[in-house]
């Protein structure tokens, strides 16, 4: 759901209104590219294709207990493969990033033509020896999914929640339970299912015109199952079928196929199954309990540092005007009020003075900006609807794509900062700055990346993502990325305007003074102006701005739902933006009060604080809904939460790092200084 804008938008001139109108009438619905509908006559056949195995919640515990995914036709499966071997359906870059292996099945689907009972022609009997009946219970148990795709729609499974009154309104999760575990006391079974009942919703949209809008799998357990050829078989369940551990066990597989007329759906609707909102009155309380909270947080800074320094900035500047009239004979004597100089405004010789390691702090900022933008404009296209969820893997393609784009950004800031702002003039650190700079994230990104793979690879698991695409990504780097990063640094040296700080910096830096000879009864400021203390305590209300927002991606992430509410991400992560540049600026300023001028990396660990407390949401989330039972599990899991918190880290940095710059530049602009 987006969250609705109101305003008052500027009256058209009428001939414009009239063109706009007759446009609009012949408009006609458009669809973006991979998404269009699909209209079959009947009798035609419809795809069915099958994707990896993943982990979902269990059905004993409810707790997610692996992190591997399985190909489909692992040869412990021993699933029944189409005539001449399965065949790769062609994905998107995103997809494969994110663990989709798409293949052909043997299942036969005809539109509107119901099947009471199939087999599947030259399967026959499976035998399943002990290991891999072994490997098939364990992962029963631990509540694997079968991932099914009808005409590009998931095959979904009831959750038991209802929309309306009838039968076939009711919430799916995509996929469905490779079988089922049962405690009966002291009793243990486990269920495996190798019948599948398959219902499809099919929309008529005109003479012999059939669009599928919605696909369900009933799977079941069916021991006494047989095959009596040509595609007939026997599919009646009367007893479970249990696979043995201790010794082979015979397997066919059957389905049934049942098609239902739904004129209630139509295709561009057909995904609202899937798309339902767990708990939303809570979500919105939530949401906007903490709107409110970082709205008024952020105003009680603002209003104070606006009095505070409004009053510091008249009393200097009435200092000078007393000088002044020292030289005209009036000695008379300021007001005690006015008498004090102290503080922020005693370094303005320095402040502005380069921060120690500046090539680093640059490249961190440059990086932070090119994340901001990707995030920002992903997040925006995903809550306009274009990165639907039908068109696989588009986010993940999407992400990719503007990472690069961005890569001129990255650039252009980390050398516009250390050469106009931290005045390097150094060309070895500055073919460093130029260098390093487009390699230091996604070198480090790539490189985690790459190992935590290779735990994937070493388990076997279908998620790891292929050698191929590695080179893929390799290649897109270099001959894009890397060339928009230094035509970014080029145009910051060539095209760039020089940076005028308001004050002059003075050639000898100033004395710093100790924090524990600073005179102040507040303990609170005294916490601040301690650097560990300061930065955590900051880190916690950019983190409160999205906390929500984030458990709701972990839990979509976990539970195989399908998360969509975009619309909240892009609140919170405005929210999140606003508050880290607020809280940042606080503390830059109690910082120059403190009379330290070295505040850029203070204001860099500031914005990146919350960081911490993204990995620490993580590790609680592990601790509260997922149970892993291997040492591998538990190192995929904190690498990429780690991945992910370090990333935001970054981004938020870099948000510091400008947000105080140009706070400092104000407050220091508005000084009257020979």
């Amino acid at each position: 759901m987006r969250p609705h804008h109101h305003y008052s938008a500027p009256s058209l001139p009428t001939p414009l209104l009239h063109l706009l109108l007759l446009l609009a009438s012949h408009t006609t619905a458009w669809y973006l590219p991979g998404v269009a509908p699909t209209t079959y006559k009947r009798g035609d056949r419809v795809p069915l294709h099958v994707n990896a195995l993943t982990p979902s919640q269990s059905q004993i515990d409810g707790e997610v207990h692996s992190v591997y995914s399985y190909d489909y036709y692992d040869s412990s499966f021993h699933f029944c493969q189409p005539d001449g071997g399965p065949e790769q359906i062609s994905e998107s870059l995103g997809s494969i990033l994110f663990g989709d292996r798409i293949q052909t099945s043997p299942f036969e689907l005809h539109m509107a033509q119901d099947e009471p009972c199939k087999t599947i022609p030259g399967c026959g009997k499976r035998r399943f020896e002990a290991a891999d009946a072994k490997f098939v219970n364990e992962l029963i148990w631990k509540g694997y999914d079968h991932n099914w795709l009808i005409d590009g729609l998931p095959a979904g499974s009831a959750t038991g929640h209802y929309w309306g009154s009838d039968e076939n309104d009711q919430w799916l999760r995509p996929g469905f339970s490779l079988g089922m575990g049962i405690i009966d006391g002291d009793k243990e079974k486990v269920v495996f299912y190798n019948h599948y009942n398959i219902i499809v919703d099919y929309h008529v949209v005109g003479a012999d015109q059939y669009r599928v809008v919605g696909v369900r799998v009933e799977p079941s357990s069916n021991k006494d199952a047989d095959d009596f050829g040509a595609g007939s078989g026997q599919c009646s369940p009367a007893a479970d079928l249990i696979l043995d551990e201790e010794g082979p066990t015979d397997v066919i597989f059957t389905y049934s196929v049942a098609w239902v007329n739904n004129p209630n759906v139509h295709f561009a609707t057909r995904w609202d199954k899937y798309l339902h909102v767990y708990d939303a009155s809570i979500h919105w309380l939530s949401m906007i309990a903490s709107a409110g909270i970082v709205v008024l947080l952020c105003s009680m800074v603002f209003v104070i540092l606006a009095r505070s320094l409004h009053k510091d900035i008249t009393r200097y500047n009435k200092l000078d005007q007393f000088a002044l009239s020292d030289l005209s004979g009036d000695h008379a004597l300021p007001d005690d009020d006015i008498q004090d100089d102290s503080g922020w405004k005693l370094i303005h010789g320095d402040v502005f003075r380069p921060p120690p390691y500046p090539l680093a702090l640059s490249i961190l900022t440059g990086n932070g900006a090119q994340l901001f933008l990707m995030c920002g404009f992903t997040i925006a296209l995903a809550g306009l609807g274009f990165l639907s969820p039908s068109n696989r893997g588009a986010l993940g393609s999407v992400t990719i794509l503007l990472y690069i784009a961005f890569s001129s950004v990255s650039g252009f800031t980390s050398t516009y900062i250390y050469t106009k702002l931290f005045h390097g003039t150094d060309a070895k650190y500055l073919k460093y700055n130029i260098a390093i700079t487009p390699l230091a994230l996604p070198l480090t990104i790539f490189s985690t990346f790459f190992l935590l793979n290779l735990f994937l690879w070493f388990n076997a698991s279908s998620g790891a993502v292929p050698f191929t695409t590695m080179l893929v990504l390799i290649f897109i780097y270099f001959v894009i990325s890397l060339p928009l990063s230094i035509g970014g640094s080029y145009l910051a040296l060539k095209y760039a305007p020089p940076y005028t700080p308001p004050v002059k910096t003075n050639q000898i830096p100033r004395q710093i003074p100790d924090p524990a000879t600073l005179s102040t009864t507040n303990t609170w400021l005294s916490t601040l102006n301690r650097p560990l203390p300061a930065i955590l305590l900051s880190g916690i209300l950019p983190f409160a701005a999205i906390a929500i927002e984030l458990y709701f991606i972990l839990s979509s992430l976990w539970s195989t739902h399908i998360y969509y509410m975009f619309g909240f991400l892009f609140l919170s992560y405005g929210l999140m933006l606003v508050t880290t540049a607020s809280v940042t600026v606080l503390n830059v300023y109690f910082m120059l009060c403190a009379e330290d001028y070295r505040w850029q990396w203070r204001a860099w660990a500031t914005g990146a604080a919350c960081a911490v407390y993204v990995f620490a949401n993580a590790i609680v989330f592990w601790m509260g809904r997922l149970s892993f039972g291997g040492v591998t599990s538990v190192v995929l899991y904190l690498g990429y939460s780690g991945l992910v918190s370090g990333a935001v880290g970054v981004l938020m940095g870099s948000v510091g790092v400008v947000g105080s710059w140009g706070f400092v530049h104000v407050i220091y602009g508005r000084l009257k200084v020979d």
